[in-house]
């Protein structure tokens, strides 16, 4: 077992000069730990060196404007990560832990990473099918429901909200908008 903590920063800069609609998705990422090209589903556990969680921050107003998710999930100080990455050997594969996000307490996203869309070995061989992972990539799995934008009245956040996003057995990410 191998813990490496993370500098996670504590503020997220809302930029709400430019972004109205600030929105938040706790998601597991996946550290690969080895090169990666061309690996078959059944291999894929081999190529990871951990996990940590990462809070996938998106400004849902410029990623609708752009019509692209790049620019809305790119700007300076999102896409926070931590508190730690804890080494793959520490879970079974794939690992199925509990992921919840709060805001100023209030539960937002709860579920299990044994919920994801594509499996993360899926995920790792269709990326490695036309890109090398190289060592230290870091791959979003994706978030489960409960986002501002999925609601019937959309919770935005604002300056001073506290995000935390928890996974079992990595701990928690919190952060403040600024």
């Amino acid at each position: 077992m191998l813990t490496v903590l993370l500098t996670q920063g504590g503020y997220v800069d809302g930029h709400f000069d430019v972004v109205k609609k600030l929105d938040y998705e706790c998601e597991l990422a996946v550290i690969i730990g080895k090169e990666a090209k061309n690996v078959a589903e059944k291999d894929a556990l081999d190529y990871i060196f951990g996990y940590t969680i990462l809070n996938d921050v998106s400004a849902r107003d410029l990623q609708t404007a752009h019509k692209q998710w790049y620019f809305g999930k790119s700007l300076d100080s999102f896409t926070p990560m931590g508190p730690c990455i804890v080494t793959a050997d520490e879970f079974s594969f794939p690992p199925a832990l509990k992921l919840t996000c709060k805001v100023n307490g209030e539960l937002r996203q709860d579920s299990n990473t044994d919920q994801l869309v594509h499996s993360i070995a899926y995920i790792i061989s269709e990326l490695s099918h036309g890109i090398t992972l190289k060592v230290g990539t870091v791959i979003s799995t994706g978030t489960p429901g409960g986002v501002a934008m999925g609601m019937k009245e959309p919770k935005f956040l604002k300056h001073g909200d506290v995000v935390e996003c928890e996974i079992e057995g990595i701990g928690v990410l919190k952060n403040t908008i600024k």
